[in-house]
């Protein structure tokens, strides 16, 4: 059963929120080794109704955007960090933004990239990277996939994730789904080079 502080609780109505999910993986084992340390990776997620439904073309997001940008920030980020136990261990980070099939991918999009949310985030964990995203419209079902890298280095390959799941029911053809990710480690037995090794094999010099 999922439950949310009652901090947050004055913000369901504030989104007009639905529903409220949290998925977790732990891996143990991959490739038929025993990982050194189990790889966590949970996501929370909110599904709420599109604010501008039934609105046709609006051609002015933003007052929306400063509304509730920051709420969905306020209502996710401590949601993840309590899954995963503190802010210190959350060291790959990412978000996503799902838009049902009578919005506009501008609609999912309008939440995600936004520092009003983004920010609420990287403070938060102490992150410094950017957020890597994917932002796109489907149906209830749709696969939600978070794309996820190091958050203070972008060049650490091991960092780069993706946790992918779905809602049956969600997003409706009137709401968006917005979701962010977490991840306590990298890949299980990562061993696919590394970046900066190879820049120095190849003589490039870092930005």
């Amino acid at each position: 059963m999922v439950s949310i502080s009652s901090s947050n609780k004055i913000k369901f109505m504030d989104i007009n929120l639905r529903k409220f999910t949290k998925f977790v993986d732990k891996t143990f084992i991959e490739g038929g080794k025993k990982a050194k340390e189990p790889v966590l990776l949970v996501s929370v997620a909110a599904i709420f109704k599109n604010p501008w439904h039934g609105q046709g073309f609006v051609e002015d997001l933003r007052p929306t955007i400063l509304d509730l940008a920051p709420k969905l920030g306020d209502l996710l980020v401590p949601e993840l960090i309590k899954e995963i136990g503190s802010p210190e261990k959350i060291l790959a980070y990412g978000k996503a933004g799902v838009v049902g099939l009578n919005g506009e991918i501008e609609h999912a999009s309008a939440f995600i990239h936004t520092l009003r949310f983004g920010n609420k985030f990287r403070d938060a964990v102490g992150g410094t990277s950017y957020l890597s995203f994917t932002n796109t419209r489907g149906p209830a079902g749709s696969k939600i996939s978070i794309p996820m890298m190091h958050k203070t280095d972008s060049g650490l390959r091991p960092y780069y994730l993706t946790h992918e799941f779905t809602i049956h029911d969600a997003p409706f053809d009137d709401e968006i789904v917005i979701a962010i990710g977490g991840a306590s480690s990298g890949r299980a037995n990562a061993r696919t080079g590394d970046r900066y090794q190879e820049m120095k094999e190849m003589g490039i010099e870092p930005k």
